[in-house]
């Protein structure tokens, strides 16, 4: 059976102010096409179709077209609800939609019930494990502490006891959006964190034969049987260096794997470029970044005048303007956010009590201030829900 993963649509999400809509609407036409001329036997999208809860209407008009169209080719889709979509509106009509071969996974209460394809070697099991936010799904999976590895492990229990029940020979697919450990991030992924831990190991995934993972949004290998897609677009200045693509994965009778990269359309490529504003504007080496979106770090003392103006002369493109003076570390001027620079909000937060009282907080301060943050968190994620 072959396969095509993808995940990480964000459909309605801009890159910095510059709205994304045509260029997500030209990936979708290349999905379409890819799933026709590559003869695909099953779409898999790993959550994160939309990049809000509410989304605006033109994504939500991209998303229907998207349906319709897989839907016209005959090519079944399994799809699951991310950390960033309204699992509830997503849902909606699920039921109906089944029956044109569109298969939207967005309860954690299913996540043993799989979709069942075949082809002329037999049964394969989709299993869809939508996001499953720690706090809101702990009771569902009966398990005592709020955290991604338990519940993500309660899921998989979940789906190896309805494989056991299946003819020998079934092969199997896990839909999963959730950090594993080993995944490079990038900036544009919204945090995960609970308990101070988000990644959890591969190793949960043991029993299945392909793993179809979404969140991080750089397309990665963790095993030969559990990867990332990423996103079919840069999100961030961070994935600069990304080659978006999705997976074509063919799934052998014996349940081997090979996969394919198949590139996705580049809008624009990016450039981080850095240096004195005037070193930039002059190098010729930097002439194959005109025409890219460009992020520009100014390393000048002293901050220039005018310099977006100024850089936009040559670089008309440019989104991004960064200052990062070049000084001694122990030079006063360095700024405090530069300080925090890579540190989590723990961190920080541990850090102002050592501060102000001269030592850092005990074993069971540093658990209250976890929980305090992990609480925000999960009032964040309720309110999302709700919307």
């Amino acid at each position: 059976m072959r396969l095509l993963h993808t995940s990480d649509w964000h459909l309605g999400r801009a890159f910095h102010r510059v709205a994304m809509l045509g260029a997500q609407a030209d990936f979708i036409g290349h999905l379409v096409t890819t799933a026709r001329e590559r003869e695909v036997d099953a779409v898999v999208v790993s959550g994160d179709v939309y990049d809000r809860a509410v989304p605006p209407l033109a994504a939500v008009e991209l998303f229907d077209d998207a349906l319709h169209r897989l839907a016209g080719l005959g090519v079944p889709t399994v799809m699951i609800s991310g950390n960033h979509d309204s699992a509830r509106r997503l849902g909606v009509g699920a039921g109906l939609i089944d029956r044109a071969g569109i298969h939207l996974r967005t309860e954690p209460s299913a996540a043993g019930t799989p979709v069942v394809l075949a082809d002329t070697h037999g049964d394969v099991a989709f299993y869809g494990l939508p996001y499953l936010e720690p706090a809101l799904v702990k009771d569902e999976f009966g398990v005592e502490k709020a955290g991604h590895e338990a519940v993500l492990a309660a899921a998989m229990d979940r789906v190896r006891a309805d494989l056991a029940t299946r003819a020998p020979g079934t092969r199997s697919v896990v839909l999963a959006h959730a950090f594993v450990t080993g995944g490079r991030a990038s900036d544009s992924e919204r945090d995960i964190t609970v308990g101070g831990v988000a990644a959890v190991p591969a190793g949960v995934f043991d029993g299945v034969d392909y793993v179809a993972l979404g969140h991080l949004h750089g397309c990665q290998t963790i095993t030969e049987r559990v990867r990332y897609s990423g996103s079919p677009l840069a999100y961030s200045f961070s994935e600069a260096d990304h080659r978006k693509s999705m997976w074509l994965v063919d799934l052998g009778a014996d349940g081997s794997v090979t996969a394919e990269r198949v590139d996705c359309p580049v809008p624009r490529p990016l450039a981080r470029i850095k240096g004195a504003l005037e070193d930039l504007l002059a190098d010729p080496e930097l002439g194959r970044h005109e025409d890219a979106w460009v992020e520009a770090t100014l390393t000048d003392v002293v901050r220039p005048a005018d310099p977006m103006a100024r850089l936009t002369e040559r670089f008309p493109h440019t989104l991004s303007l960064v200052f990062a003076p070049e000084r001694a570390p122990d030079d006063p001027q360095v700024s405090y956010a530069r300080r925090l620079a890579g540190r989590s909000d723990e961190q920080i937060a541990q850090d102002f009590v050592a501060h102000v009282r001269g030592a850092g907080p005990d074993e069971r301060e540093a658990a209250v201030l976890r929980e305090a943050f992990d609480a925000v968190r999960a009032d964040h994620s309720v309110r999302e829900v709700a919307r």
